[in-house]
Protein backbone atom coordinates (compact mmCIF):
# COMPACT_ATOMS: atom_id res chain seq x y z
CA UNK A 1 0.00 0.00 0.00
CA UNK A 2 2.79 2.41 0.88
CA UNK A 3 4.51 2.07 -2.51
CA UNK A 4 1.29 2.67 -4.44
CA UNK A 5 0.50 5.81 -2.46
CA UNK A 6 4.11 6.96 -2.72
CA UNK A 7 4.11 6.61 -6.51
CA UNK A 8 0.70 8.26 -6.80
CA UNK A 9 1.92 11.18 -4.69
CA UNK A 10 5.11 11.48 -6.74
CA UNK A 11 3.47 11.29 -10.16
CA UNK A 12 0.51 13.49 -9.25
CA UNK A 13 3.09 16.11 -8.22
CA UNK A 14 4.00 16.53 -11.91
CA UNK A 15 0.37 17.41 -12.61
CA UNK A 16 0.29 19.81 -9.66
CA UNK A 17 3.44 21.61 -10.80
CA UNK A 18 2.17 21.90 -14.36
CA UNK A 19 -1.30 23.13 -13.43
CA UNK A 20 -0.13 25.58 -10.75
CA UNK A 21 2.50 26.88 -13.17
CA UNK A 22 -0.13 27.41 -15.86
CA UNK A 23 -2.53 29.06 -13.41
CA UNK A 24 0.25 31.34 -12.15
CA UNK A 25 1.34 32.32 -15.67
CA UNK A 26 -2.29 32.88 -16.68
CA UNK A 27 -2.87 35.13 -13.65
CA UNK A 28 0.34 37.08 -14.25
CA UNK A 29 -0.47 37.58 -17.94
CA UNK A 30 -3.98 38.69 -17.04
CA UNK A 31 -2.69 41.09 -14.39
CA UNK A 32 -0.10 42.70 -16.66
CA UNK A 33 -2.06 42.81 -19.92
CA UNK A 34 -5.36 43.94 -18.37
CA UNK A 35 -7.32 41.33 -20.33
CA UNK A 36 -10.89 40.56 -19.30
CA UNK A 37 -11.42 37.72 -16.84
CA UNK A 38 -13.35 34.91 -18.45
CA UNK A 39 -14.62 31.39 -17.91
CA UNK A 40 -11.31 29.90 -19.11
CA UNK A 41 -9.43 31.82 -16.43
CA UNK A 42 -11.89 30.66 -13.79
CA UNK A 43 -11.47 27.03 -14.87
CA UNK A 44 -7.68 27.21 -14.85
CA UNK A 45 -7.56 28.59 -11.31
CA UNK A 46 -10.21 26.11 -10.14
CA UNK A 47 -8.33 23.17 -11.67
CA UNK A 48 -5.16 24.27 -9.84
CA UNK A 49 -7.13 24.38 -6.60
CA UNK A 50 -8.59 20.91 -7.16
CA UNK A 51 -5.25 19.34 -8.13
CA UNK A 52 -3.47 20.74 -5.09
CA UNK A 53 -6.22 19.60 -2.73
CA UNK A 54 -6.09 16.09 -4.16
CA UNK A 55 -2.31 16.11 -3.69
CA UNK A 56 -2.85 17.20 -0.09
CA UNK A 57 -5.18 14.26 0.55
CA UNK A 58 -2.72 11.82 -0.98
CA UNK A 59 0.10 13.42 1.02
CA UNK A 60 -1.82 13.17 4.28
CA UNK A 61 -2.44 9.47 3.70
CA UNK A 62 1.25 9.04 2.87
CA UNK A 63 2.20 10.94 6.04
CA UNK A 64 0.55 8.28 8.18
CA UNK A 65 1.77 5.18 6.30
CA UNK A 66 5.30 6.21 5.29
CA UNK A 67 8.28 4.62 7.06
CA UNK A 68 10.12 7.94 6.57
CA UNK A 69 7.73 9.67 8.96
CA UNK A 70 8.87 8.89 12.50
CA UNK A 71 6.64 11.21 14.52
CA UNK A 72 4.61 8.27 15.72
CA UNK A 73 7.54 6.07 16.75
CA UNK A 74 7.97 5.75 20.46
CA UNK A 75 11.75 5.55 20.37
CA UNK A 76 12.40 8.65 18.23
CA UNK A 77 13.06 11.93 19.98
CA UNK A 78 11.97 15.27 18.49
CA UNK A 79 15.54 16.52 18.90
CA UNK A 80 16.75 13.67 16.69
CA UNK A 81 14.28 14.62 13.97
CA UNK A 82 15.32 18.27 14.05
CA UNK A 83 19.09 17.49 14.00
CA UNK A 84 18.88 15.21 10.97
CA UNK A 85 18.23 17.27 7.82
CA UNK A 86 16.63 14.42 5.87
CA UNK A 87 14.30 13.44 8.69
CA UNK A 88 13.45 17.11 9.33
CA UNK A 89 12.64 17.63 5.66
CA UNK A 90 10.23 14.65 5.47
CA UNK A 91 8.70 15.07 8.91
CA UNK A 92 8.44 18.84 9.27
CA UNK A 93 9.54 21.08 6.40
CA UNK A 94 7.95 19.40 3.36
CA UNK A 95 4.51 18.80 4.91
CA UNK A 96 4.37 22.23 6.56
CA UNK A 97 5.39 24.28 3.53
CA UNK A 98 3.18 22.28 1.17
CA UNK A 99 0.20 22.86 3.45
CA UNK A 100 1.07 26.57 3.50
CA UNK A 101 1.22 26.57 -0.32
CA UNK A 102 -2.21 24.93 -0.56
CA UNK A 103 -3.61 27.40 1.97
CA UNK A 104 -2.25 30.25 -0.18
CA UNK A 105 -3.92 28.81 -3.27
CA UNK A 106 -7.18 28.36 -1.38
CA UNK A 107 -7.12 31.91 0.00
CA UNK A 108 -6.23 33.38 -3.39
CA UNK A 109 -9.01 31.45 -5.10
CA UNK A 110 -11.57 32.44 -2.46
CA UNK A 111 -10.57 36.10 -2.46
CA UNK A 112 -10.58 36.40 -6.25
CA UNK A 113 -14.20 35.22 -6.44
CA UNK A 114 -15.28 38.22 -4.33
CA UNK A 115 -13.69 40.75 -6.69
CA UNK A 116 -16.04 42.33 -9.21
CA UNK A 117 -13.71 43.37 -12.03
CA UNK A 118 -10.99 41.61 -13.98
CA UNK A 119 -7.89 43.50 -12.80
CA UNK A 120 -8.34 42.78 -9.08
CA UNK A 121 -9.25 39.15 -9.82
CA UNK A 122 -6.04 38.58 -11.78
CA UNK A 123 -3.95 40.54 -9.28
CA UNK A 124 -5.22 38.46 -6.36
CA UNK A 125 -4.64 35.21 -8.20
CA UNK A 126 -1.21 36.33 -9.37
CA UNK A 127 -0.03 37.21 -5.86
CA UNK A 128 -1.31 34.12 -4.07
CA UNK A 129 -0.58 31.57 -6.81
CA UNK A 130 2.96 32.91 -7.35
CA UNK A 131 3.74 32.65 -3.63
CA UNK A 132 2.27 29.15 -3.54
CA UNK A 133 4.20 28.07 -6.64
CA UNK A 134 7.45 29.33 -5.12
CA UNK A 135 6.72 27.42 -1.90
CA UNK A 136 5.96 24.24 -3.84
CA UNK A 137 9.18 24.48 -5.83
CA UNK A 138 11.19 25.21 -2.69
CA UNK A 139 10.06 22.09 -0.85
CA UNK A 140 10.08 19.42 -3.53
CA UNK A 141 12.75 16.87 -2.61
CA UNK A 142 14.55 17.29 -5.94
CA UNK A 143 17.46 14.98 -5.08
CA UNK A 144 15.26 11.90 -4.87
CA UNK A 145 12.34 12.98 -7.00
CA UNK A 146 13.89 13.35 -10.42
Amino acid sequence: MYRAIYYLHSYWAYMVILVVFLATINALIGAFTKKPYGAKDFRISLFALICTHLQLLIGLILFFVSPKIVWFSENVDMGLIMKNSTMRMYNVEHPLLMIIAIVLITIGYSKHKKKLSSAPKFKTLAIFYTLAFAAILAMIPWSIWI
